[in-house]
């Protein structure tokens, strides 16, 4: 069985109930999401050997944390203490022409505080086969983004296959240095690339002439820009493309693209009526590519699976994708009708 090591912050989620404003009602759904925890926690809904990596601190609420995530099968063992705070985020859920707000509350929290020599690479990587980063951990301050570095020299170092989303976030960048001084020289160590057309403009710097809001997508133009980026990192093996379709908060088209440095591959499009939570559908086909990829000779194939437990994951509130591999078969195979399983 495969190892994944992912390595990130999860903060505590609180969303405003349904799809009302803040403060509506005098509540919040309380759950806990990050990018790389939640790739972890499909990996292990899919079978897979997955740990999380991460700095908490120590008190109850950091406890319930890894409760959940261990409930879903991820190993949290390695998971340091440390001084500060679980970071926070406020979600409210948009709706048709209203968009969806988050809110970071995420100052002094405990990896934000961390530095290099805080984690033992050894321990973690012993026995890993895949490690897995997005742009937001090196996004939160200057110490983290050491630390990352310092996690994808590690990883190269043993020979781990390592994938990166590339995750651009504007409220993060903060601390003085901008996306695209940091993400392309992280990038040079990295084999899986996965982004939008937004991650890559604004994290690398590299663009194409493409209207990523409005409602239909030139997929040709996307072909040009992962070549383009596999052109300037030839470290990548693939780069993986998601291709968004944003008709409104609740109708999206959902897609993506994958190239291998030999080949072109376009997935299905699924159209997403009725969208139950967004948050999370980016790390859900981040979670579903690195298990294709370890399990499908076909690179088709392994697109084709992240996109339909990607899609599945629209349906699901929180930020974690709660499928098996069986439910995303299903949809592969066609069975997208929603009739009830009886």
């Amino acid at each position: 069985m495969k190892r994944v090591v992912t390595f990130g912050e999860i903060m505590l989620r609180l969303k405003a109930p349904d799809r009302e404003k803040f403060f509506q009602s005098a509540g919040f759904e309380a759950t806990f999401g990050g990018g790389e925890a939640n790739v972890a926690v499909s990996l292990a809904n899919f079978g897979l050997d997955a740990a999380f990596v991460t700095v908490l601190p120590d008190n109850e609420i950091a406890d319930a944390c890894k409760r959940d995530l261990r409930s879903f099968g991820v190993d949290v063992s390695l998971i340091k203490t440390g001084e500060g705070r679980l970071g926070i985020y406020y979600l409210e859920a948009g709706s048709v022409q209203r968009p969806s707000k988050v809110i970071y509350d995420r100052a002094y929290s405990a990896i934000s505080l961390s530095k290099p020599g805080d984690i033992d690479w050894d321990t973690v990587f012993d026995g890993a086969d895949w490690f897995h980063i997005t742009g937001i951990t090196p996004a939160i301050s200057d110490s983290a983004r050491l630390l990352a570095f310092e996690s994808v020299k590690a990883a190269a170092d043993r020979g781990i296959t390592i994938s990166c989303d590339f995750n651009f976030r504007n409220k993060l960048w903060k601390y003085g240095k901008k996306a695209t001084e940091v993400m392309p020289e992280l990038v040079k160590y990295v084999n899986v690339g996965i982004a939008n057309e937004e991650d890559c403009q604004k994290s690398l710097g590299i663009s194409i002439d493409a209207d990523v809001k409005g409602g239909h997508l030139d997929t040709s133009k996307y072909e040009a820009l992962s070549k383009k980026v596999m052109a300037e990192f030839p470290s990548l093996k693939y780069m993986a493309i998601t291709l968004r379709e944003s008709k409104s908060a609740d109708d999206n088209g959902w897609s993506a693209c994958l190239n291998d440095g030999k080949k072109f591959y376009l997935s299905k499009k699924y159209d997403m009526t009725h969208i139950i939570d967004r948050v999370g559908g980016g790390d859900s086909f981040a979670g579903g590519l690195i298990y294709g990829l370890n399990n499908y000779e076909n690179p088709q194939d392994a697109l084709e699976f992240a996109v339909a437990a990607s899609c599945l994951k629209h349906t699901i509130s929180g930020d974690f994708n709660r499928v098996s591999v069986k439910d995303v078969v299903g949809l592969m195979g066609g069975d997208g009708s929603g009739r009830v399983q009886r």
